[in-house]
């Protein structure tokens, strides 16, 4: 824990002001924490975070636009705090969360369960090498609950320096996989990278929508201007934007299916 009174640091996200309010009370109450931020949004979280270097992000799990999951994607590996996740219920949250996370907490949060929570998280501070090893399951647990979620994304956040910008689905033409990033390309002709899986984004996306050209990319139907056959029976892919794209055999026959009967 940092600072001298040695007491734990906690920031608290939720996009209801009433929710705040009630986890501050509570907190308050608890003479070793002490209350660094409160965010109304999960963007604001984010920015709180690296600013004010918490020990313990008390997060919503459901906020509109950036929840709790997507504000620990977002957070640099560095400047990652402890999280709980503070949800409704929701079963694959505790699936999720109940081995990866280092806590969650159900509404309505009860004084005694978040005094639970405050315990756990400064034992796990008092062990060594505690900070990397919790950032990688968090990050894992949010990957793995984003994909259970079921619900096709709507907006993809990414960072661009210290901005965090909300690009559409509608407005995503391609996503290109190298090495452990993906790279973004817009109808506005930007590109942005971000660090996530293309078989777990992929599976996020409305498959009436995007389609998958090979291991490595997935584009975005709207945005196919040609397909010219390949002999061997392949294709390559125009998009609207001018980008080529070889197709893999095997996603040849299926974009045949999909796409070119009528």
């Amino acid at each position: 824990m940092s600072g001298a009174s040695d007491k734990l640091r906690v920031l608290i996200a939720d996009d209801e002001r009433p929710a705040r309010s009630f986890l501050a009370s509570i907190l308050r109450t608890f003479n070793d924490v002490e209350i660094v931020g409160e965010a109304a949004n999960g963007m604001e979280a984010v920015s709180l975070i690296e600013s004010r270097r918490p020990d313990l992000a008390l997060l919503d799990l459901q906020m509109p636009e950036l929840d709790g999951l997507g504000v620990v994607r977002l957070l640099r590996k560095n400047r990652t705090p402890l999280v709980a996740f503070v949800t409704a219920y929701d079963e694959h949250a505790v699936r999720a969360f109940e081995v990866n996370a280092v806590d969650y907490v159900l509404k309505p949060v009860e004084a005694g369960r978040l005094r639970q929570t405050i315990d756990r998280v400064k034992d796990r501070l008092e062990r060594e090498d505690f900070h990397s090893e919790e950032t990688e399951r968090i990050r894992r647990a949010a990957a793995e609950y984003e994909v259970e979620g079921g619900k096709p994304l709507q907006r993809i956040p990414v960072r661009r320096r210290d901005e965090i910008i909300l690009i559409p689905i509608n407005q995503l033409v391609s996503i290109v996989a190298d090495g452990e990033l993906l790279y973004l390309r817009t109808t506005e002709n930007e590109t942005y990278s971000i660090c996530y899986r293309l078989r777990d984004l992929a599976a996020r996306l409305d498959p009436a929508r995007f389609v998958r050209l090979g291991r490595g990319t997935v584009v975005n139907i709207d945005m196919i201007h040609r397909i010219v056959p390949v002999p061997g029976g392949t294709f390559t892919i125009i998009l609207t934007d001018h980008q080529e794209f070889r197709v893999s055999r095997i996603q040849s026959r299926l974009l045949r299916e999909q796409l070119l009967r009528l």
